[in-house]
């Protein structure tokens, strides 16, 4: 019977001792060898429901709860946004930002959009055929070769 007793009593020192260990463990901060700094940080329309970086660090592009992708340069300017479908969940973009996967749960869908960016050049002054009110420009860099 005392043995009993003593093994019942080493139990609930073990069980106790194991639970301090843990909650001291919790309470308790590790020395942390990451130093860390918020670099950008902007307001959102909207609430964003999933991210992600061109790999050339110039745009970022959020998903949002608006059933939009908001394209912005890395500078927080919000440069244009494209219209999604409802029920899309998640985006990602391809290496060089030239297409965006979308994932639709709702639909079970798998979306691939090609995306062109349009850059306006002032090509005031610089020589051209043609005529000048033409409605397209092609300009073309022949001394960057």
């Amino acid at each position: 019977m005392k043995y009993k007793q003593a093994a019942t009593g080493c139990a609930l020192l073990l069980a106790f001792f194991v639970t301090g260990q843990a909650l001291a463990a919790t309470n308790t901060k590790a020395p942390s060898r990451i130093d860390w700094n918020v670099d950008k940080s902007w307001d959102l329309p909207a609430t964003p429901l999933d991210i992600v970086y061109s790999l050339d660090g110039k745009q970022v592009f959020i998903l949002t709860d608006q059933q939009t992708v908001l394209v912005y340069d890395n500078m927080g300017e919000l440069t244009g946004s494209i219209p999604v479908d409802k029920g899309v969940s998640a985006i990602d973009i391809a290496p060089r930002g030239e297409r965006l996967f979308l994932i639709n749960q709702k639909t079970k869908v798998f979306s691939d959009m090609t995306i062109d960016f349009i850059a306006d050049i002032n090509t005031t002054g610089s020589p051209f055929l043609g005529l000048a009110t033409a409605p397209v420009t092609i300009a073309v860099f022949t001394d960057f070769q």
